[in-house]
Order: C-alpha cells, then structure tokens, then sequence
C-alpha cells in the first residue's frame, strides 16, 4: 500500500511538473507555407506570423492571420464577444507534430486553415466553455474558399479535419483586463491554460480598427 501511494504520489508530481512547463510566443518572420494553402487564402494572410513554443525549444504550433477581417454585421451580444461572421476565415496554423484541441481531440501533425465559428446553445454543450466563440480548424489543403463556411459546411469539413464526429477547435477567450498588446500568452492556472494574444485589423465599411483576440493553445474544456 505504501509503495503505492509513493507511486500515486511521483505519477502526480510528474503531471503536474509536465502541466506547469513554460510556454512562451515569439514573432515568426518565416512565411505562412505557401504550397499548402490555396491562392485565394494565401493572398489574404499576413506575411508575418507566431510562434508557440513550449519549454526551451518545442514548437507548439505556428499562426498566421489574415490581413484584415471584415466584421459581422450583427452585434456579438450574451456569450458572443468576437465580431466576426461565423464560417469566415481568421487565419492559418501549422503543427510541426501532434497537438490537441479544446476537446482533447488529437490534432494531427499538419496545416490547417482557423476559421470562427460559434458553439450551439442546447443541453449537449452546457458547461463546456465560458464562450460560445472558437476557431475550428480544417484541412488547408481541402479548405481552399476565401468564402464563409455555413455551419453544416464548416462542421463538417472540422469534423473530418479531427477524424470524428466532432469539430477540431480551439477557444476563444475574453480578453483579461492586462491584455493591452500583443504577441503575448497568458497562464490561467485555475483551468491549466495557455491563451495567447493576437491582433488583427477588423474592417467595417470603411473604418479599420484594431482587434485583439485571445485563444487557448493549450489546455482542454473541464469535464
């Protein structure tokens, strides 16, 4: 019983130590990979993009966003606070190795394109997330549409992008009254997340303004 217990004890210690590892983003002048996406996307990216990196030197995953976004006609109220129209596209995010999704799901190595998309208001999806706002992903070399996806479409291709009946996604967050700038990531230690800031150009009529995003690039929903 005593070994154990010390055996329970170490395996916790390794979690949590594995849990609290560092993770830092830094500016990426490296080009989005251009031989992955379409011509339409690729001339709406931005040339320069981030990168998460865990620890000393493990790459997380590395993002680009579009140029600019144009904003949702319709007003984010409630559980909405981003002013994007879901199905359009945010940006790209390349994992040079396996990764996981809000879910839990495995994200597999590779491309994929980010698009918004808003979670469902019914009893299945209660509790999962503080938000109803996230980024689904989808294979970029099948996501070749500059156009905005319609619910079915965009829930559809993320399913198969994870290889379940379930969207590939990531979370969207509010942002935390320090988030004034970014590239930057944030720990929320109380849900074991790391959440990074982004900005973009958001473009209404003719008025640009700057929109800061924040998305947990690591971490999972509470069960």
């Amino acid at each position: 019983m005593i070994r154990l217990s010390w055996a329970l004890f170490a395996s916790c210690l390794l979690v949590s130590s594995a849990a609290a590892v560092d993770h830092r983003v830094e500016p990426l002048v490296e080009a989005f990979p251009a031989d992955a996406v379409s011509e339409e996307i690729g001339k709406q990216l931005g040339a320069k993009g981030l990168r998460v990196v865990r620890g000393a030197s493990r790459t997380v995953c590395d993002i680009w966003l579009c140029k600019e976004w144009l904003a949702s006609e319709t007003k984010p109220t409630g559980d909405v606070i981003y002013p994007f129209q879901p199905g359009q596209l945010i940006g790209l995010v390349r994992f040079p190795r396996k990764g996981s999704d809000f879910r839990d799901q495995d994200i597999a190595e590779g491309v994929y394109t980010l698009r918004y998309g808003q979670q469902p208001v019914d009893g299945a999806h209660v509790g999962t997330s503080p938000t109803r706002d996230f980024l689904l992903l989808l294979k970029a070399d099948e996501d070749k549409s500059l156009a905005p996806l319609d619910y079915k479409q965009l829930t559809k291709a993320s399913a198969q992008a994870a290889a379940s009946n379930h969207p590939l996604m990531l979370s969207l967050q509010r942002l935390a009254p320090t988030t004034t700038t970014a590239p930057a990531i944030r720990h929320d230690e109380a849900h074991e997340w790391w959440i990074v800031a982004m900005s973009g150009q958001l473009k209404q009529g003719t008025d640009t303004t700057k929109q800061l995003v924040e998305l947990v690039v690591v971490g999972k929903a509470a069960e």
